[in-house]
């Protein structure tokens, strides 16, 4: 059922986007072969606790983890989190894993990291399955604020 509010959503984006389905993997390098791209080109989709049910989902590219001191830079607060699993699918309707703004239960805003180029593969909706976008079509489709927000794991 998620897959289908995901690539719903994706669908009334108007954006060109391809599907790719793929088993469970365990790797970034491992995900990156499933989808035909390159490691960095895969879309990680963070869940961020700003406040009392104030959230934001923050892209970040595959080999980079978000630098909290840029975030809280960026959008003036002292404090941020990240929410259990549980709070997560509350909050987007999506299990960790497979949380997507696309069709979350909450159009929460969207952070993208300025590394995010190219062709890029985001999540779907499920385990094991990606939409390929253009990394600048998914920022207009999600009216999203690119922002330097990342750091090399």
């Amino acid at each position: 059922m998620s897959e289908e509010r995901a690539i719903e959503a994706l669908e009334r984006s108007g954006m060109d986007f391809t599907v790719t389905r793929h088993g469970r993997v365990s790797s970034l390098v491992e995900a990156a072969a499933a989808r035909g791209v390159e490691p960095g080109a895969i879309i990680k989709t963070l869940v961020v606790r700003r406040g009392e049910d104030d959230y934001l989902f923050v892209l970040v590219p595959g080999g980079r983890a978000i630098s909290w001191p840029k975030l809280r830079m960026l959008l003036g607060v002292n404090r941020m989190s990240m929410p259990d699993a549980a709070t997560a699918k509350d909050v987007t309707g999506y299990e960790r894993g497979t949380i997507t703004p696309f069709g979350a239960t909450t159009a929460w805003p969207v952070i993208m990291d300025g590394t995010i180029s190219g062709t890029v593969s985001i999540g779907a909706g499920a385990h094991g399955v990606a939409a390929t976008v253009d990394a600048g079509d998914l920022a207009t489709a999600l009216d999203a604020q690119v922002a330097d927000v990342t750091e090399p794991e």
